[in-house]
């Protein structure tokens, strides 16, 4: 079996998937650091909650080591654990057996990703202590686009930075681009290697991928999670003067940074609420600043489709996926308004039969397929453990 671990900074994931890559266990661990830490966890389709000590990662993996066990699921049937890490820099181009030296890597990219890496550490530490016999492997949210060229990573700013700092574009939501783009090609009988597309994760993080021929060549994240386009609560692409102006007027730049991520997007737009099912169910009924929010979100989606069809040239398929994208039929259909010149025609019919479920939502005889695909990011970093450890072993 292979365990997946996603380590957040209050939170711990877990995915256990067995040879035929289907998952026989899973759960998360909520609120560790906290005096009321819980533990949601499944397994044979039974969920159960408990209250947990878990002061840090290790206690938190501890308390999911020894449910495991209880279970009959225990480290003796790993053959691998996969960990999730957000940033991998130029120097993770692909997955990696951790090592001390890649532990170092990890670290020395914490700052670019320091609310994630760090934490992806920790959880990395804590497995080993747990499981010390079990080998572990790095999936990098950055490194499937590590096949951007330079024109769509370098920003218009002294390369010094780059040479130096390593200040470029590097993209994120990897896994998951990689999972649907795939998919999409197994969807549409197509070699993998040959699907050219657009992949849109739409979620509290949104970000979309030109996929030219299996491959990243652009997307819309940058050096952080906050480029792009708008989101739950960050405010995606903004000018860069908008910054100075803010500190001109007081503001520290905790504060502004604060703004940006946490109290922008959806949220700063609307006034009250991130979550899109909220803000759709109140713009139908008539709250103005819930339709602009809505407005602003999926105009911003489509010019990113836009500019990015214009970096690959045609389209196989535009894939949705994420919270977002997966469920709902309203914005959905609200995005592609307007991008029927692309050949992009969407089926009411279709659209609404396919929230939460994979499917075709393009009109029949539609020149470009649009498709709803479900994400499994586990399953990829699960893949990803897997064949490592088979190829280290046959080495």
């Amino acid at each position: 079996m292979i365990l997946v671990l996603n380590c957040g900074s209050s939170s711990l994931k877990y995915s256990l998937f067995d040879e035929g890559e289907r998952v026989r266990a899973g759960g998360h661990i909520e609120r560790i650091g906290e005096a009321d830490s819980s533990m949601e966890l499944w397994s044979c389709g039974r969920r159960e909650q408990h209250s947990v000590v878990a002061v840090d990662h290790r206690q938190a993996m501890a308390a999911m080591g020894a449910a495991l066990e209880e279970r009959g699921q225990g480290a003796y049937l790993l053959k691998a654990i996969g960990h999730r890490v957000v940033h991998g820099g130029e120097r993770f181009v692909e997955s990696a057996l951790i090592t001390q030296e890649v532990e170092e890597g990890i670290d020395a990219c914490a700052e670019l990703a320091p609310l994630h890496n760090p934490v992806a550490l920790a959880g990395i530490s804590a497995a080993r202590q747990l499981f010390a016999s079990v080998p572990q492997v790095a999936v990098f949210d950055t490194a499937f686009h590590q096949t951007m060229p330079e024109r769509a990573f370098l920003y218009a700013i002294p390369r010094s930075l780059y040479r130096e700092q390593g200040i470029r574009r590097y993209g994120f939501h990897g896994t998951s681009h990689r999972y649907v783009a795939q998919r999409a090609a197994e969807v549409l009988r197509m070699d993998p290697e040959e699907f050219t597309g657009i992949t849109c994760h739409l979620g509290n993080g949104c970000s979309l991928a030109a996929i030219e021929n299996g491959c990243s060549i652009d997307t819309t994240m940058g050096l952080t999670p906050l480029e792009g386009v708008a989101m739950g609560t960050r405010s995606g692409d903004v000018d860069p003067a908008l910054i100075f102006h803010l500190a001109r007027s007081g503001m520290e730049l905790a504060d502004i940074e604060r703004l940006l991520v946490e109290e922008s997007g959806l949220l700063g737009l609307s006034g009250y609420s991130q979550d899109v099912r909220q803000l759709e169910a109140v713009a139908l009924e008539g709250d103005e600043a819930a339709q602009v929010a809505l407005d602003v979100f999926a105009y911003r989606v489509r010019k990113a489709i836009g500019s990015l069809y214009a970096v690959i040239g045609h389209m196989d398929a535009l894939v949705f996926t994420g919270g977002i994208g997966e469920n709902s039929a309203f914005m959905r259909r609200r995005i592609i308004d307007g991008l029927e010149g692309f050949g992009l025609q969407l089926d009411p019919a279709r659209n609404r039969a396919h929230s939460r479920s994979e499917g075709e939502v393009s009109s029949f005889g539609a020149r470009v397929k649009i498709l709803v695909i479900p994400t499994n990011e586990e399953l990829v970093i699960a893949r990803e453990a897997r064949d490592l450890i088979s190829r280290k072993n046959e080495g």
